[in-house]
Parts: C-alpha cells; sequence; structure tokens
C-alpha cells in the first residue's frame, strides 16, 4: 500500500506541474495516475527489497490525448525511488524516444519538485569500438586477412573509407564526438558503420587497453547513476536475453514502463527468430584453415593455442560435411517449388524426417565445434590478463574480436539446427520452420529459418516471472474490447489487471467515419483495386489534407498509375522519401496553402501526428488483416485450428482491430481537431465481425450509405 507520504508527493507533483504549465486537470490522466501508483503501490517486497506475490504487472489502455507519459512517469517514479529501483522506460520508435528525452523528462524536471537524473541506454553496435577503428586503420597498408565475413573490417580501404575513418579518429580523439553513432555530424550508412563496432562476444570488457575511454562502457558508467532510464523494446529483450543486468538494471531491481506495448509481443517473437544460408555458411566455414594458420603464425607462444586449433579443425570438417549434405537435400526441397515460388513452409512447423535426420547431425557437429570456439576465445583472452598470461596482450586484443565474432556465427548455427532437428514441446505453441530459394553469385544458396509463433514462454520466464514490477500502456492495448490477446501473446495471466481509458476528444462531435456504397468484394483484389482507383479519382480532387492507407505495394503502386497528372502532383508515395521527408513535405505544401495528398502503407497508420489541418481525411482502402501467407502467422493458425479454434476470429480478427484503430486514430490528435474517416471496405457492414470491428472505435458518427 502507498503511504501518505507517497500519495502526497505525487499528487503535489502533479499539481505543480499543471500549475507550471497552466494547464487543466484530466480526469483520465488523474485515472491512470492513480491506477499505476495504486498497483505499484501493492507490490509487496522482504526486508532484501524482493518482490514476494503475483501482483506487479498492470496494462493501461489510454486513448490519444489523456497525457499517458506524464501520467505514468508521475505515478512510477516517487515509488521506484522510494524502494530504491530503477525506472526502464522502453518504446517500440525512435521518435517516442526522442520525446521522452528532449521534452517530456526535462519538462517534468523543470516543472515538478521531483529530482531525478535519466539517461538513454544503447545497444554496443551504436557506440564506436576504438579497437576495431584502430585496427582498420593499422592494417589500411595490406590485406586484412583475419576478416572473413563482409560484415567485418573491409579487406582493404579505398581512399574514402581511409579518410572517413581518420575523420572519424580525429572527432573522438579531440573530443569533438562521444563515440554515439546518433551523435554523428555526417550520415554514415551500415556497411561503413558496421566493422567498427562490437558485441558481447568479441569484447574483451575491463581487459581491453581502452576500456577507460570506451564510448559504450563510459555511457554504462553513466546509466548506473540514473533514476530512469530510456530504452526500445529491442534493448530490453537482448538484456533479457542475456540474463538480464547485462546492459541494464537487474530485473528485480527494475520498474519496466512499456510504452506502445502493443508491440512488445511482435518485437520479441522477431528477437528469438533464426536464420543462416547453407552456402554462404559453407563459404565461411572453408576460410577458417587460413585463419587457424594466421592465429598460430602470429602468436608468440603458439603452444598455449596449438592444442584447441588442432582438435577445431575435424569438427570444422564434420559441420561441413553435415552442412553440404543437408543443403543437397534442401535443394531436392526447392525443385517442389513453382515457378514463381522462392519459400517452402513446413505445415505446423513439422520439417520431413530425413531432413531432420541431417539436421540432427550438423547439429552436433556444431555443438562439439561450438564448444571448442568458446575455448579456444578464452585461451587466447587470457593473453589480457597481463604478466599472468603466456600470451602477448597485443596479439589477444587482435585475435578476440575476430574469434568472438566466428563463436556468434557458429552459435546462431548450433541454434538454428537444434531448432531444424528437434520438435517442439507437446501442447506449447510451435516453431514455424521455412526455406527460402535465394539466387547470387553461389548459384541457389538455400536460407533456413525458424521463428517462435508465440514469444509467450520467453517473456515469462525472462521478463515477468523476475521483473520487480511492470506497466504496458498504449492507446492500443485491447483487440474488440479486450485484452485477452494481449495477455497471452505476452504470457500473462488472463487475470492481470487492465484499464481502458477513453480520450478527452468529443469525437461525435468533431469526427465523422464513412462507409460508402461498394460493389466489390476486397476479396477480389482487381476488382475491388479498380472501385478504390474510380472512387479516389472522384474524391481526391474535392480534398485538401488526406492521408490514404493501404494494405499492399501492390494495389497502391497500381491506383498511382491510374491518376491523372494533376492529381499525380499532389500525391506524395511511400517509398520516394523517408517517412519524416514526406511529412516534411506534406506539412510544407499545407502551410503554402496547397492540397497534399499521403500514399501510405501499414507503418503510416501508426506514429504519424498531423494535428489541425495538416490532415482532415484519412481514406482506409481495405481493412487491415494480415497477410495469409506469412510463415509465422500459417503456422500459428494451423496450430490454433488443431486445438478446436477459429484461426481467422481468434487471430485475425482480433489483429485487424488493433490496426484498424490505430489507423483512425491518426486523425484527431488534438481536442480542437476535426475531419472524417472514410473506410472502402464494406465487410464492417456485409460480414459478422464487421459491427465487432466498428464497436471497437471510438465513437466517432457514422454515416453507412446504404
Amino acid at each position: 500500500m502507498l503511504d501518505n507520504e507517497l500519495k502526497s508527493r505525487i499528487q503535489g507533483s502533479y499539481s505543480r506541474f499543471l500549475d507550471a504549465k497552466g494547464l487543466r486537470s484530466r480526469y483520465a490522466q488523474k485515472q491512470m495516475i492513480a491506477a499505476v501508483a495504486r498497483q505499484l503501490g501493492e507490490v509487496v517486497q522482504d526486508d532484501s527489497g524482493n518482490r514476494l506475490g503475483e501482483k506487479h504487472v498492470i496494462a493501461v489502455e489510454a486513448g490519444t490525448g489523456t497525457g499517458k507519459t506524464i501520467a505514468y512517469l508521475l505515478a512510477a517514479l516517487p515509488i521506484a525511488q522510494a524502494r530504491g529501483k530503477r525506472l526502464i522506460v522502453s518504446t517500440a520508435t525512435v521518435a517516442l524516444q526522442e520525446q521522452l528525452i528532449h521534452k517530456d523528462l526535462p519538462e517534468l524536471a523543470e516543472k515538478t519538485d521531483l529530482s531525478f537524473r535519466f539517461e538513454i541506454a544503447k545497444g554496443r553496435r551504436r557506440y564506436l569500438c576504438i579497437n576495431k577503428l584502430e585496427s582498420s586503420l593499422e592494417q589500411q597498408d595490406g590485406l586484412n586477412q583475419m576478416a572473413l565475413y563482409e560484415d567485418e573490417i573491409a579487406l582493404r580501404l579505398g581512399p574514402e573509407d581511409l579518410k572517413l575513418y581518420k575523420g572519424l579518429m580525429d572527432e573522438y580523439a579531440s573530443g569533438r564526438w562521444s563515440g554515439d553513432k546518433d551523435e554523428l555530424s555526417v550520415e554514415l550508412d551500415e556497411a561503413a558503420w558496421l566493422p567498427l563496432t562490437s558485441d558481447h562476444h568479441q569484447c574483451t570488457n575491463r581487459r581491453c587497453a581502452n576500456f577507460n575511454a570506451c564510448p559504450f562502457f563510459r555511457s554504462r558508467g553513466e546509466l548506473e547513476q540514473a533514476d530512469l532510464i530510456v530504452v526500445n523494446h529491442d534493448l530490453v529483450l537482448a538484456d533479457l536475453s542475456l540474463g538480464g543486468g547485462a546492459i541494464l538494471p537487474e530485473p528485480s531491481d527494475a520498474i519496466y514502463l512499456f510504452d506502445e506495448a502493443h508491440h512488445l509481443g511482435e518485437k520479441a517473437t522477431g528477437h528469438f527468430a533464426l536464420s543462416m544460408r547453407t552456402k554462404a555458411s559453407d563459404k565461411q566455414l572453408r576460410g577458417f584453415d587460413k585463419m587457424f594458420k594466421q592465429l598460430l603464425d602470429e602468436s608468440d607462444n603458439a603452444l598455449v593455442i596449438k592444442d584447441t586449433v588442432e582438435r577445431m579443425q575435424r569438427p570444422v570438417q564434420e559441420v561441413q560435411h553435415a552442412l553440404g549434405a543437408l543443403d543437397q537435400r534442401l535443394d531436392e526441397e526447392l525443385l517442389l517449388l513453382q515457378e514463381h515460388e522462392r519459400r517452402r513452409r513446413y505445415e505446423r512447423g513439422e520439417v520431413p524426417g530425413d531432413i531432420r535426420e541431417l539436421a540432427l547431425q550438423l547439429s552436433v557437429a556444431l555443438t562439439r565445434l561450438d564448444a571448442l570456439a568458446e575455448s579456444l576465445l578464452a585461451k587466447v583472452k587470457e593473453g589480457l590478463e597481463g604478466e599472468q598470461s603466456e600470451l602477448e596482450r597485443g596479439f589477444s586484443e587482435r585475435w578476440t574480436p575476430v574469434l568472438g565474432g566466428h563463436w556468434a556465427r557458429i552459435q546462431r548455427m548450433s541454434w538454428l539446427a537444434r531448432s531444424f532437428a528437434h520438435g517442439d514441446e507437446p501442447g506449447a505453441p510451435p516453431t514455424a520452420r521455412w526455406i527460402v530459394k535465394h539466387d547470387n553469385e553461389m548459384g541457389v544458396d538455400t536460407e533456413l529459418h525458424s521463428a517462435p509463433v508465440s514469444a509467450r514462454d520467453h517473456l515469462k520466464d525472462l521478463l515477468w516471472d523476475h521483473c520487480y514490477a511492470a506497466v504496458l500502456t498504449s492507446a492500443t492495448l485491447t483487440a474488440l474490447g479486450s485484452f485477452d490477446t494481449l495477455f497471452t501473446q505476452l504470457g500473462l495471466p488472463l487475470d492481470t489487471p487492465g484499464m481502458r481509458l477513453a480520450s478527452p476528444f468529443d469525437y461525435a462531435a468533431n469526427a465523422r467515419l464513412e462507409v460508402p456504397m461498394m460493389r466489390s468484394d476486397p476479396g477480389k483484389a482487381d476488382e475491388h483495386t479498380e472501385e478504390v482507383a474510380q472512387w479516389l479519382a472522384a474524391e481526391l480532387p474535392k480534398l485538401s489534407a488526406v492521408l490514404v492507407l493501404f494494405t499492399s505495394w501492390r494495389q497502391m503502386n497500381r491506383i498511382i498509375e491510374t491518376l491523372d497528372e494533376t492529381l499525380l502532383k499532389r500525391v506524395i508515395p511511400q517509398g520516394d522519401l523517408s517517412k519524416q521527408a514526406m511529412l516534411q513535405t506534406h506539412r510544407e505544401r499545407i502551410d503554402k496553402g496547397e492540397p497534399s495528398i499521403l500514399f501510405g502503407l501499414a507503418s503510416f497508420a501508426e506514429g504519424v501526428d498531423l494535428p489541425g489541418d495538416y490532415l482532415k481525411d484519412v481514406i482506409i482502402c481495405k481493412l487491415p488483416f494480415s497477410v495469409p501467407d506469412d510463415p509465422v502467422d500459417a503456422t500459428l493458425a494451423e496450430w490454433v485450428e488443431e486445438r478446436g479454434g477459429n484461426a481467422f476470429q481468434d487471430i485475425s480478427v482480433p489483429a485487424a482491430s488493433v490496426k484498424l484503430t490505430q489507423a483512425v486514430g491518426r486523425l484527431l490528435r488534438t481536442e480542437t481537431d476535426s475531419g472524417r474517416v472514410v473506410l472502402l471496405d464494406r465487410r464492417v457492414v456485409t460480414r459478422r465481425y464487421g459491427q465487432a470491428l466498428l464497436n471497437a472505435l471510438p465513437p466517432f458518427q457514422r454515416i453507412i450509405h446504404r
């Protein structure tokens, strides 16, 4: 329970914030502050601060205009400080991170009496590895024979690369640049940046000669002093995969605030997905002989590592042999594909028995190689221990990142092979498995894929069972008015507390939802596209600020082809510019009094903030049902059907409901906004599920043309 002192602190901070901003309290915002504070206050802990019991998670769906960010911060920050915990605020998008860091948090500190320190946490790949940069410059006169993979230092630095890398070194050495990629004054593409970064396999941590100057560990030091850490969902998942506490605070010492929480399940599923190309992997393995020779030649005491290197050679050959046999069998699978097909999915994720046996042989060989690769890396790292080691420090510093990278790849190959070799646990959500055909300079290369259809068990085991507390929030957490879909996806009990807070906007007075008469069935793509094109050609010339949302590139591009030249000049289609550049161009046109029409796909159905005159009409061409041939979705659908469910009603309709709610949410962004949503899909009227989809939307004035 919250004591009176904490209650007063939260209430007082809210009052001061409102007074300083000249705002009135919002009913929904007050409700959210109270609900989050009450739930966090009910977390019971022992004398050591460890959580006892299970009342530690709450979900709050807060409509647009609620002011949810300030609400959860005001509620959670005083409680976290009082209990000696750290706040981890996790978002799905960079835009919300930037809003938190540059606007919401500074404003909260300035306009309340709350005293706190906040930092943003990023993964290692966002920071310069000084060792990698030094190594690339030192080796620029000759070939870097250790770079066996495309994402390591290029074999030879060209004049432009050399100039760029020297410039980066000068910027960092002079103190003008922190080593954070996001703070660079020049654009740097991933191909140039990735070779200058490290990961936890390659990094030598405190044993590195550049540890005290390391940009990543400097940022880690700042995190240790922070009361509140802003991250993205991917970094939270990466930290949890490493056991928790590797990058961020220990889960047991943290209160997680997941904003944009409707993305967490999808992010988690993607995080645990695996892939491997057979011929590309074989090519990499064939480079090991060359690497082993150079490793021994460069060592000042080859005897220390020679035995391990020699013991690795046979497993490498075994892996190559097993990989070749598997690749040959998969080539037969690819012959079964039609000419236009590039992918073969295994129903229910069940791989044919002979392929499973070949994958098992590969898995056994990779397990041996994995253990020896880890052992070799450990021996080479001993050279970083100074006088206690038999290896020279410089040798170890050069080779640790290289061997660490190889070990990481071997690990991922091993996990993928194990997934294809072994089935899923009875009753558990299955793993989707499929292969993809790629044509390249090596001929046909087969890519194996493995992805869980649900990350619920991972999240339960790694996050919910260990965290001190968590808050999930978004404007769209429920599907068809229920939290059940979300809680099932995330591995939370169905009785987890959930609260829905209505937006303060007057939808009935300021906005309407129209469903025009349409003759075509959206299931017949060509007919529907033709009718949508006719409707847009007739209506768009009358409109000034429009967002048209499509469910496929094919439909969008076909409709663009039908537009006359005058109308086409008004259209800003997705694909030609970045999302931010499109929005900026749109705003500039509206500011000049010119009409502007945005054409976009799913990414424009959320994260687009165009208040006032910048957006008056949102046109949704088709209900946003998922593509039916997605391997993960298809495998999940099979599993649901086998268990007596209805995949369409249990999966597709709830998912479409969430996406549709997000899409219509682009219209009203402030209390004074007004406009119209047009849905060019009569299935909301003609299908049984249609009424449920409409009822889940905000209370627009509805105009259904009959």
